[in-house]
């Protein structure tokens, strides 16, 4: 059986990270917005028998989360990882007196909307032409929200 362990995002993983984030996003955060936010929020990165196979960054604010970013390596996808990294992320949050956690999701990304679902999130708005998309054009982002429990 693998061994996944969880840590602080170090300076020294960036490299990894910006790797695991072109592979797995068309748009994804560049080195300097990873490099900003080791400075900002909590940022951890997952390993699978020492292999660095995912990352995330939450920001919080008084007693409420915002999951920021997380990404599982393309290779990696499909084995669970996703939700054992979400779950991570979540305890950490509630760990730090978190409420509630809230995120935006791709309205195109089904698979990241069922993992978020399957946790617990439920969709309460939506973003129009949030994030960026092919072609210049604009992509809706869903906003959930999840209540965390003690």
């Amino acid at each position: 059986m693998s061994q996944v362990e969880f840590s602080p995002m170090q300076a020294a993983d960036l490299d990894t990270v910006v790797a695991i984030e072109q592979a797995a996003f068309s748009h994804p955060w560049s080195r300097a917005l990873f490099a900003d936010a080791l400075n900002s929020y909590q940022c951890w990165v997952m390993r699978v028998d020492g292999e660095q196979v995912g990352h995330a960054v939450l920001q919080m604010i008084l007693d409420e989360a915002h999951l920021l970013n997380i990404t599982v390596a393309p290779a990696w996808q499909g084995r669970g990882l996703g939700l054992r990294l979400l779950q991570q992320i979540m305890q950490e949050a509630g760990r730090q007196g978190a409420c509630e956690c809230f995120l935006e999701v791709r309205a195109s990304n089904q698979q990241a909307y069922r993992l978020y679902e399957r946790y617990g999130f439920n969709e309460v708005g939506r973003r129009r032409d949030y994030y960026p998309a092919a072609q210049g054009g604009r992509e809706d982002a869903l906003l959930m929200v999840c209540t965390l429990l003690d």
